[in-house]
């Protein structure tokens, strides 16, 4: 319903770690918008408003934006570039980096992730947790707020399956479906409703069906193994999809429905698509990111038009991404620095499709970033 109002119902997204997609396939890496610290990985520090190729490598799998930095993984070699002020692209110094940078030699690496500032985490293929970069909220999860300026293991176990990094937390799931977070815990964000910060993963709750995990500025989306959506923490937009402005210190489900699919987060918006393959977004719309046509924001899910062939989400600062089913890749939201991707600065409300390819494969994380990265078969 329209923040403000007394009167609507709900409706809930899905989820989805975007950045954190494990692809079976390889593909080209693709970068446009902001670019002010080398975050694009193109080699320069200028913003493009369309779509420019990322070196020539034509296997990547995975990607990641935080708000300056970006990451990826090239068969199995684990990338990073844009600003390394905290030690963030893993290289051992806080030199910025235009181009991606391999961090270390290893290749073995499978998912990434980054926050809104400097602090970078990835899973290996053998299921171990790392982090680099900026702690000063105990956000590497290492147990000390130290900044390191090279991966770092997160304890000892080998079970990490799902990461999503929101401002200055990371959320985390294991094989088992148990869910765990740490950092900063503003606003309840890491959902132990009591506001303590923390520089160790710690369990949320003792449930083991949690599916996959989303996150925002100071807000997490999840979804359960039986397809029902869970949010807590910052809702002063109503980026939970509870009908209310409310903040959440613990997990608290977003209607009764089980058919969320994926879901993403902007800074303080949600993107979700359910398995019938409708869109829905809920939260701030300043800019047009909800994708319907006006900039009202609503605290319960609105769908988004009328179709049913929409498969993948991404969520950006204040603007939105979206890939459907045949392949194309549309966009909408804050245009500013060129991140819609459609060769122009200016805002739209409603999805417009960037180009005209169909091979559009995998959106990338980037919940509070100004540029936009996906993958491009």
């Amino acid at each position: 319903m329209p923040i403000g109002s007394d009167k609507g119902s709900f409706i809930k997204p899905g989820f989805d770690p975007l950045a954190v997609q494990t692809s079976t396939n390889s593909y080209l890496l693709y970068s446009w918008g902001k670019n002010d610290t080398g975050q694009l990985g193109n080699g320069n520090t200028t913003k493009t408003s369309s779509p420019v190729q990322v070196g020539a490598l034509t296997t990547w799998t995975q990607a990641a934006m935080g708000k300056r930095t970006g990451l990826g993984i090239n068969g199995g070699k684990l990338y990073a570039w844009g600003s390394n002020q905290y030690g963030g692209l893993g290289q051992g110094n806080t030199t910025n980096y235009s181009s991606p940078v391999q961090v270390g030699a290893l290749t073995n690496w499978a998912k990434v992730a980054a926050t809104g500032g400097w602090t970078s985490f990835a899973i290996k293929t053998d299921g171990t947790f790392w982090s680099f970069g900026r702690s000063n909220t105990g956000q590497l999860g290492d147990g000390s707020t130290v900044d390191k300026s090279s991966p770092v293991q997160v304890g000892a176990l080998t079970t990490w399956s799902e990461v999503s990094a929101g401002g200055n937390f990371c959320a985390a799931i294991k094989t088992d479906g148990t869910l765990w977070t740490w950092g900063s815990d503003g606003q309840g964000a890491l959902g132990h409703d009591d506001g303590t910060t923390r520089s160790s993963p710690t369990q949320v709750g003792a449930l083991t069906n949690w599916s996959k995990i989303s996150t925002g500025s100071y807000n997490c989306i999840a979804v359960k193994t039986d397809g029902t959506l869970w949010g807590w923490g910052y809702n002063a937009q109503g980026q939970l999809g509870l009908g209310d402005t409310s903040n959440r210190g613990s997990p608290v489900q977003v209607g009764a429905l089980t058919a969320w699919l994926q879901t993403a987060s902007g800074d303080y918006h949600t993107i979700a698509v359910k398995t019938d393959g409708t869109l829905w977004t809920f939260g701030y719309n300043s800019s047009g990111q909800l994708g319907n046509g006006n900039n009202t924001s609503y605290s319960s899910p609105v769908q988004v038009g009328a179709l049913t062939t929409w498969s993948k989400v991404g969520g950006g600062e204040a603007h939105s991404l979206a890939i459907k089913t045949d392949g194309t890749l549309w966009t909408w939201g804050d245009n500013g620095n060129g991140q819609l991707g459609n060769g122009n600065l200016t805002n739209f409300n409603s999805p417009v499709q960037v180009g005209a390819l169909t091979t559009w494969g995998v959106l990338a994380k980037s919940s509070l970033a100004n540029s936009s990265i996906a993958l491009e078969l």
